[in-house]
């Protein structure tokens, strides 16, 4: 390895040490003054808990030299609407809170658990799914996701389950389209390529740009659950074939 490869590894660790530790810090804070925030009405609550975000966004640009941009429908629909993302990171978390609006999160039930951070999100009305329930997680994300979107909520929903390393495909689980079905709310599907940035369970984070890309809302009237997934399965991985770079994929 030559002396600037070396001098450029070690700079990435160290930015990425700083910013682990201070994305810890500013969780545990803002997590703890989320909880004092109990008494405001939940939207409140939940535009103080983005600045947590919003700081964290700021923090990946300036201290690991880590950006985004944001491609395709612009337009976003005056309505409930459920997405359904690629899951890669933990960059899209923060990332789809500030792209859009009025977010609600379909999330285990197991994360409420974690001290500050945890707590502070149970205050923020996620839609928690007990995930060994099997057929009755579905049952609870319509019953749950249903008043959300009649009240105008997007509610986020990763298809695949977990997070996947680039260029892996999962299966879509159909939670998130029997929500949108059954309820007659438009889905729209969203592809990035954060995970060549921001690995799943990776330390270290990558400079340069990540590419978030927002499809069209899909119509869900008149059709079933699984045509409904396909439609976004099918544009969400059609993207993530033009944004993908398999250079990145195993730094």
């Amino acid at each position: 390895m030559s002396y600037a490869a070396t001098f450029f590894k070690m700079q990435l660790y160290i930015r990425s040490g700083v910013y682990w530790l201070l994305m810890v810090v500013t969780a545990v804070i803002i997590g703890f003054l989320t909880v004092l925030s109990f008494p405001f009405a939940v939207d409140k609550r939940y535009r103080f808990a983005r600045s947590w975000a919003v700081l964290n966004l700021w923090l990946l640009k300036h201290i690991c030299h880590l950006t985004y941009q944001v491609e395709g429908d612009q337009s976003l629909p005056e309505q409930g609407v459920v997405v359904l993302c690629k899951h890669q990171s933990t960059w899209e978390t923060m990332v789809l809170q500030i792209v859009l609006p009025s977010v609600r999160w379909v999330l285990k039930r197991e994360l409420l658990r974690v001290p500050f951070f945890g707590w502070g999100l149970a205050l923020l009305s996620p839609i928690a799914i007990d995930r060994s329930a099997g057929r009755k997680a579905v049952s609870q994300l319509v019953e749950q996701g249903g008043p959300m979107l009649d009240q105008g909520y997007w509610i986020v929903v990763f298809p695949e389950g977990t997070r996947t390393h680039p260029g892996e495909k999962r299966r879509y689980k159909l939670g998130g389209a029997v929500l949108a079905v059954e309820t007659a709310h438009p889905v729209v599907p969203i592809a990035h390529n954060a995970g060549e940035f921001w690995p799943r369970h990776s330390f270290l984070k990558w400079p340069g740009t990540i590419t978030l890309k927002i499809g069209q809302p899909i119509d869900t009237h008149e059709k079933t659950a699984e045509q409904v997934n396909t439609e976004a399965r099918e544009w969400i991985e059609a993207q993530m074939q033009e944004i993908s770079d398999p250079a990145r994929w195993n730094r």
